[in-house]
């Protein structure tokens, strides 16, 4: 009976929303359709969560995220709250180049993806969320959710991401994957027939920037092992991916940029990255140097470890988890 209730709460309730002649920051316009995710009741404490850069609502619904904080007695509780994860604009089941319109889609960016994400609450009936908690591309999400929509949320939990614009090896490898299809000949402006082979090369950038030395060293300590490992993942992941898709989504990044504006940010914000990050290095000094302009701003940095995953710790609640509830404190603390 309790490894029903159990699994009843990990396991999300999907649905659609349209969100009709929606206006990019391009000046198109289309009917877009968001897919989203949902754990517990509605009308509870809200709570929005954001995945990562090609990723989708569904990397949340396994037990180690949803049974780690959707279940009974854990910070997200899904009794007590109502959970929503969407699936961003050219990600998962929501409307994306893939579709149909291809390189013919419109180009969106970080505003839009957080304006679409607005309007499937407002259409949910949500009009005040508890919390904002977002995953890499989702936590930068979540620092522009706490500069456009200021007094929409109680608390807001950026993992693995930083409130600056994108540059140096960070912008570099980004342009690394967007090129490795764009200047793929088969690529053919993006009305490719099959996929370019220029999508496996930019599926190698991804797995690097997402990598942890530490951790791969002890889980793949012979070469036999770390072949095997490369080869599986490639086998797994490349049939998933549309080129379009990807350099959309890696694109959508260009102009994000939300550090003119940290002090707007009202509510309590606990940033958290990883010491092993290879997109967010702590060498930078970025959110030290940053945290100080946010109000009731709070910088929590995860030690390196042969137990962590890199830039992917971000998914793994057990690091940060604590870091949560004390966010959660502080914030019904102000109220």
């Amino acid at each position: 009976m309790i490894l029903a209730i159990l699994l009843a709460l990990a396991a999300p309730a999907e649905g659609d929303k349209v969100l009709q002649q929606f206006h990019f920051g391009t000046g198109e316009a289309l009917d877009l359709h968001i897919h989203y995710r949902t754990w517990g009741t509605p009308g509870l404490p809200a709570v929005l969560l954001l995945h990562g850069t090609t990723g989708s609502g569904a990397q949340f619904a396994g037990p180690g995220f949803a049974g780690a904080l959707f279940e009974v007695g854990q910070p997200l509780d899904a009794r007590k709250h109502f959970i929503i994860a969407p699936d961003g604009i050219g990600h998962g089941r929501s409307s994306k180049p893939s579709d149909g319109m291809h390189a013919h889609f419109p180009h969106y960016d970080y505003d839009d993806m957080v304006a679409a994400q607005h309007g499937l609450l407002l259409q949910l009936g949500i009009k005040h969320l508890q919390l904002v908690i977002g995953t890499s591309m989702g936590g930068m999400h979540a620092w522009v959710w706490g500069e456009k929509y200021p007094g929409f949320m109680d608390a807001l939990l950026p993992l693995a991401s930083a409130p600056v614009q994108i540059a140096g090896r960070n912008r570099i490898m980004r342009t690394m994957v967007m090129d490795s299809i764009r200047h793929d000949q088969a690529y053919d402006d993006g009305d490719y027939q099959q996929q370019p082979a220029g999508l496996r090369a930019a599926l190698d950038v991804i797995l690097l920037m997402g990598s942890s030395p530490m951790r791969w060293q002890a889980d793949y300590p012979t070469r036999e092992k770390a072949d095997a490992f490369y080869e599986e993942w490639m086998k797994r992941r490349l049939p998933d991916y549309d080129a379009n898709d990807v350099l959309y989504a890696f694109d959508a990044s260009r102009n994000y940029d939300p550090s003119a504006a940290l002090e707007k940010i009202a509510v309590p914000l606990t940033a958290v990255n990883s010491a092993d990050d290879t997109i967010n290095p702590p060498e930078l000094g970025i959110l030290e140097r940053d945290i100080k302009r946010v109000p009731q701003g709070e910088f929590v940095l995860i030690p390196a470890s042969a137990k962590t995953y890199g830039h992917g710790t971000h998914t793994h609640p057990e690091f940060w988890k604590q870091d949560l509830e004390k966010l959660l404190q502080r914030a019904a603390h102000k109220q």
